[in-house]
């Protein structure tokens, strides 16, 4: 059987009182208008004619109670401010669910596959959102993979109950902040037989607006009254990561307005300040990128594969290795913004990761 890459998208759905349901490609309108200005080149780009365009429009205009655009001669078609938000709406679902959706759309594609070609090994990777581990299942043909998405403490805990073959790790390339990073994780990580796969690094730090009217130059300027912060997780890698800074700065996330309010995705926090509804908050570069963000960058982290040494002699890894290491998969790794190659697929331990990060130039923290 020729396996099938599955995708599931999640979309509102607005029904009137009467019953009658919105067409979906409303939301597509919106984002082709926000992005061209003209309701004509919107209409072509969402597929579907300028008087169904029109249609579409008026009636969100009665159901809403008001316009979803604003039209001036001569200026083209912008949206409204209500426009603005259910474009938003629309962007910061898909950000907030997506992994758990595209975890959900692997897992059927596994079970699939396996109805028709007859049960085989497929490899069970738990792992921390991240741009580059979701690179993995767009080469389905090369690598039989459940991808499931989860915080790190929840994938090192299923490695050990053997709930999963694979678990990523993310930890900081500055020796001094993964000391203590490895000692929060010192009882998920005491067994001696773990082994390294290396993957990739990445750049974590402040994602910003470009027209907030909050300053942000550094973790300090998050203390002023003025600045609106979102916070990931409390549970996720990154959060972590983001208190050790602030420690290290002599930083409490009670000075910090918004530190309480969080999100579960790195592109749910860009999609949250891109909306306008922060100023800044913290995460990877590729997701600043993704939604046209200012980026400075604050820390560099590996993103790591951990497995017991007994995977390393099974054969269902060896397609993963081969795949890890392929020109192909590192090309397509070069293309994210903020990412890099470390090594990728080199199998280590975490002492000898450690001691490569000793040896290596000291970078600022």
């Amino acid at each position: 059987m020729h396996k099938k890459k599955l995708s599931i998208s999640p979309a509102w759905v607005f029904r009137s009182d009467d019953g009658e349901l919105f067409d979906p490609v409303l939301f597509r309108l919106l984002k082709s208008i926000s992005e061209s200005g003209k309701l004509t080149t919107a209409a072509n780009a969402a597929g579907i004619s300028y008087r169904h365009a029109w249609n579409l429009l008026n009636r969100g205009a009665d159901f809403f109670g008001m316009p979803l655009v604003l039209m001036r001669k001569g200026h083209g078609t912008r949206l409204s401010p209500l426009g603005d938000k259910l474009l938003w709406s629309e962007q910061r679902v898909k950000a907030r669910l997506g992994p758990q959706i595209d975890s959900m759309a692997l897992e059927l594609s596994n079970q699939l596959q396996q109805l028709f070609a007859g049960s085989h090994p497929i490899l069970r990777l738990h792992a921390s959102h991240g741009y580059a581990v979701a690179l993995l299942p767009d080469f389905s043909d090369r690598v039989d993979l459940n991808l499931q998405y989860c915080n790190p403490e929840d994938a090192l805990n299923a490695l050990g109950r053997g709930d999963c073959d694979l678990a990523s790790f993310h930890l900081p390339d500055c020796p001094r902040l993964a000391a203590q990073v490895m000692d929060l994780y010192r009882r998920q990580l005491e067994s001696h037989d773990l082994r390294v796969i290396r993957f990739v690094t990445r750049e974590q730090g402040l994602m910003i607006r470009h027209n907030s009217q909050s300053t942000v130059a550094g973790l300090k300027d998050l203390t002023l009254p003025e600045t609106r912060f979102i916070n990931r997780d409390r549970h996720s890698g990154t959060r972590i990561l983001f208190n050790l800074l602030l420690k290290d700065r002599g930083i409490s996330e009670g000075q910090i307005h918004g530190a309480e309010r969080e999100e579960f995705t790195h592109t749910a926090v860009a999609a949250y300040v891109a909306a306008g509804m922060a100023d800044t908050g913290f995460g990877v570069e590729a997701a600043a990128r993704q939604f046209g963000l200012d980026f400075i960058n604050l820390a560099t982290e590996h993103y790591l594969l951990v497995c017991h040494q007994d995977l390393l002699r099974q054969d269902k890894l060896h397609p993963l290795l081969d795949l890890m290491r392929s020109a192909e998969f590192i090309d397509a790794i070069d293309k994210l913004p903020g990412y890099a190659p470390d090594r990728c697929g080199e199998i280590c331990t975490f002492a000898e990761l450690l001691a490569d990060d000793h040896r290596a130039p000291v970078r600022r923290a």
